[in-house]
């Protein structure tokens, strides 16, 4: 990554082993697009539910160039659930991004008209 990730931990004590976690895979997502520019991890607990046990949200914001892709995923107990979510959606829309800059995505042929 040509810049360092960004991780913030928001209303959740900051963990060691999370943050290890997610630098793994944030450094994995350059194997599906090389020209990541920056990645931003926030990691929150935004509401303390009791009826709902502890409720992780996952907010990724990848820069590219040209563009930023944001990945949005909450509500699961398990952080570590959490986060596997959340990167392979991001995973999907690096790969998709890639595609359409290299020109990969398929283009559907005008299909020509009936004669009248």
């Amino acid at each position: 990554m040509q810049k360092a990730i960004q991780i913030t931990f928001k209303d959740i004590a900051h963990s060691d082993a999370v943050e290890q976690h997610i630098r793994e895979k944030a450094a994995k997502l350059e194997t599906f697009y090389p020209n990541i520019i920056g990645c931003h991890v926030t990691v929150e607990l935004p509401h303390k539910h009791h009826h709902q046990g502890k409720l992780h949200n996952v907010r990724i914001d990848i820069r590219v160039p040209g563009s930023e892709i944001v990945v949005n995923r909450d509500k699961h107990e398990d952080i570590y659930v959490a986060l596997r979510d959340a990167f392979d959606a991001a995973k999907r829309q690096v790969e998709e991004y890639g595609r359409r800059q290299r020109g990969d995505v398929k283009h559907h042929a005008a299909r020509p008209s009936a004669p009248e």
